[in-house]
């Protein structure tokens, strides 16, 4: 009966090693840096640097747009102003009447232009 217990007990031992070497192996390959996750997370790391430097670039291209944008606006706000005022004293200015028939243009010829000789 010990024989029996013995033998089960080596026989479970060895199987409890086997099992820990493949479960080793997966792991490695689980872990390598060229196929498994570790390569996925590698390469995940990267591209979030990647993207963490775009995304200070655009903030700073956001930054420089929008001061040139508020200075903008207040020119054009300038602007709008003095375009008020000259609104406004165009209205102090009398009405003018259109003419009541087009002036056709007369064309003469002056005496020098016939016999001019180069």
């Amino acid at each position: 009966m010990d024989l029996i217990a013995d033998i089960l007990l080596v026989a479970g031992a060895l199987g409890a090693g086997l099992y820990c070497f493949v479960l080793a192996r997966r792991l490695s390959r689980f872990n390598d840096l060229e196929t498994g996750i570790g390569g996925a997370v590698a390469v995940l790391s990267a591209q979030v640097d990647d993207l963490t430097r775009t995304l200070q670039t655009a903030q700073e291209t956001a930054g420089a747009s929008t001061e040139t944008l508020e200075g903008l606006t207040g020119r054009a706000e300038d602007v709008a102003k003095r375009l008020e005022l000259l609104v406004a004293s165009m209205h102090d200015l009398p009405d003018s009447k259109p003419p009541s028939e087009p002036v056709e243009p007369v064309f003469r010829r002056h005496p020098t232009d016939r016999g001019a000789t180069g």
